[in-house]
């Protein structure tokens, strides 16, 4: 990758932080609604604690819903546990969380899901919600039996990815908030040529914007493969 085209890449590939805001639902309507409610007006300590498990293929938004509630608690000055497949094992839990978040289950350690069946033991001791995601019904989880279980005994929600017809829309949208204009010619070339992942879609979309900014000219079919050829 030659120098301008790598300092693009570093200057513009940093994705919008993940909100329910941004999040678009598409056929996933339920699942952003129950976690909206959940999450409540600020200050209002009404929240059920009652788990969720959010299940899903690779792009049908999980990691982003679970960033999302992890970010809007943040940012109201409330603690949460975070266990991730990245995090290391035994790690403490915090009677001050307000809830707590487990990502990627499905690829949990050993040691993870000790962590997470303790976690979620004493969140439901203190009446602490545990709101977590995988890729597969928790029924056919390769975990523990005792925190499969505890997976599914409360709200389930399977996700499904964007069809087609939703790419576009979230991408049509993403670009006129950038005050750009993409013809079906050119979504047509994004959506067949690249990921049709929606995360792989938006960073690609964010190149582009910085792409055809750097080099002053529309983004069109040239102008992608221009940006391709100089990676």
């Amino acid at each position: 990758m030659n120098a301008p085209m790598k300092q693009l890449v570093l200057d513009m590939a940093l994705p919008t932080a993940p909100s329910l805001n941004n999040f678009f639902a598409g056929p996933n309507r339920d699942a952003l609604s129950h976690l909206t409610l959940w999450l409540g007006e600020p200050g209002n300590p009404l929240r059920s604690p009652v788990s969720t498990y959010l299940w899903g293929d690779a792009g049908s938004g999980k990691s982003h819903l679970l960033q999302a509630m992890r970010a809007a608690l943040t940012a109201r000055n409330e603690t949460v546990g975070w266990l991730d497949a990245s995090g290391q094992g035994d790690l403490p839990f915090d009677e001050r969380w307000t809830c707590v978040l487990m990502d990627d289950v499905h690829s949990y350690t050993l040691g993870q899901q000790h962590t997470a069946f303790t976690w979620f033991v004493n969140a439901q001791s203190q009446q602490i919600a545990v709101i977590a995601s995988g890729s597969l019904p928790p029924a056919d989880l390769k975990l523990r039996d005792d925190l499969r279980s505890r997976l599914g005994w409360g709200h389930v929600f399977g996700l499904k990815p964007l069809d087609e017809a939703d790419r576009r829309a979230v991408l049509r949208h993403a670009a006129l908030a950038r005050g750009l204009a993409l013809t079906d010619e050119v979504m047509d070339f994004m959506l067949h040529r690249f990921s049709r992942d929606l995360g792989s879609l938006m960073a690609l979309l964010t190149l582009l914007d910085g792409y055809a900014l750097q080099t002053k000219r529309a983004i069109t079919i040239p102008l992608i493969k221009s940006m391709m050829d100089n990676a």
